[in-house]
């Protein structure tokens, strides 16, 4: 059997540029380094790599074998981890990615506790309204609300959440039928495009205002509009359960209900979900 520390000598060899770098990234002499490349290459039977006096280079076997060697590697160091995990803290650092709003009003209180938990590991959190790519930008997780489309990407729900169409007292005073609720001036979601409501029968109907006068792109800014008296927005409870209690919006057609919406984990599509984020998404499921 191949040894996997021959791997990491491979991999270190190909990442150095040259023996001697990787000898002295590995802390062993550069004889040790060129015996265990030597009996890699006997033991697989391929040459991975041509040398001469100035370079290495990578044969077509050498660059498959390196591919493999990274998700072997990676693999290994996983299942150590997860085997450590009980006795050991979480290290490092936590990527995540979520919207300003939801930040605020839910992800920095939880990570307060969370870090409580585990004080050695670092946080870096990124707020944006649009969707961050999170392979190309390193993100070990996004918190994305609504509703799920397909994806190349894990996802785990954490919750659910209402959402309440709402406006200042001062624009109207009552509206007693869907109809007249999309009479109204309307401020849109510009990535939430569609929206469904059930009435007290039970009977479900599209939401589709017929006077949209304003489009943002996040929910906090759309609160503001709905304050300053600019229209009806369709806005999560727990953005506006203060602004309700102390009577700067008003709910509008109680009655109904719009659609639950969703709060999902997303992750890479990876064979091992590192323990750092099993550990963070498990905590976020039981938050609140």
């Amino acid at each position: 059997m191949v040894s996997l520390d021959r791997f990491d000598t491979f991999k270190a060899v190909v990442e150095a540029g040259s023996l001697t770098a990787a000898a002295d990234l590995l802390g062993q002499t550069r004889a040790v380094v060129s015996f265990n490349l030597k009996r890699l290459e006997e033991e697989l039977g391929v040459t991975l790599l041509t040398r001469n006096t100035r370079q290495l280079a990578l044969t077509d076997a050498g660059e498959r074998f390196y591919q493999r060697c990274l998700r072997t590697l990676d693999e290994a160091r996983l299942a150590i981890e997860e085997a450590r995990s009980e006795h050991s803290q979480l290290k490092g650092t936590l990527r995540i990615t979520t919207t300003v709003e939801f930040a605020l009003a839910q992800v920095v209180p939880a990570l307060g506790v969370f870090r409580e938990q585990h004080p050695q590991l670092n946080i870096h959190l990124s707020t944006s309204s649009t969707h961050a790519d999170l392979i190309s930008e390193r993100f070990d997780v996004a918190i994305r609300l609504g509703r799920m489309h397909d994806s190349n990407l894990r996802a785990v729900q954490l919750s659910t959440f209402e959402i309440f169409a709402v406006a200042a007292p001062g624009l109207v005073d009552a509206v007693d039928s869907l109809t007249a609720l999309e009479l109204l001036p309307a401020l849109g979601h510009g990535r939430v495009p569609e929206m469904t409501v059930t009435d007290p029968a039970g009977n479900e109907h599209a939401y589709e205002p017929g006077n949209t006068t304003i489009v943002a792109d996040n929910s906090a800014t759309l609160r503001a509009f709905a304050l300053s008296g600019q229209g009806v927005a369709i806005l999560p409870q727990w953005l506006v359960r203060e602004d309700l209690a102390a009577g700067r919006l008003v709910r509008l057609l109680a009655d109904h209900r719009f659609a639950q919406q969703g709060v999902y984990a997303l992750y890479p599509n990876t064979r091992h979900l590192p323990l750092k984020v099993r550990a963070f998404i498990d905590f976020m499921k039981g938050w609140g």
